[in-house]
């Protein structure tokens, strides 16, 4: 961490004007033993469903939330484009989705829909 606070203080900007983003750098050197990682962006997508759509009060019904997600792993969909744009990972996260995930490469938090909130 040492090293990693001597190149912060080498650095051509004001000494500590970057405020917590610096403590972060000298953190994540020291979490990494590296004086200067390399970092992998990620866009996290979770979906899930409620109980509120049975309602009426949603301008889709539940069963858009599995082909939103298909669409975003098939990389058609605009979080897909903007997550390629930026070299970052596209981790999609189902968080208790009414139509279920199988078949789509995505994490599966186990959680069942919320039947109303």
């Amino acid at each position: 961490m040492a090293a990693a606070r001597a190149r912060q203080a080498q650095l051509v900007k004001p000494p500590g004007s970057l405020g917590r983003l610096e403590d972060l750098a000298v953190w994540l050197a020291g979490v990494t033993g590296s004086e200067r990682p390399v970092l992998q962006a990620r866009v996290v997508v979770a979906a899930a469903d409620h109980g509120v759509a049975a309602q009426g009060v949603s301008a889709y019904p539940q069963a858009v939330t599995a082909q939103m997600l298909a669409t975003f792993g098939s990389g058609r969909g605009a979080v897909s484009t903007l997550a390629g744009a930026a070299a970052a990972d596209l981790v999609l996260v189902d968080a208790g989705v009414a139509g279920g995930s199988e078949g789509l490469d995505c994490l599966r938090l186990g959680l069942a829909p919320s039947r109303d909130l």
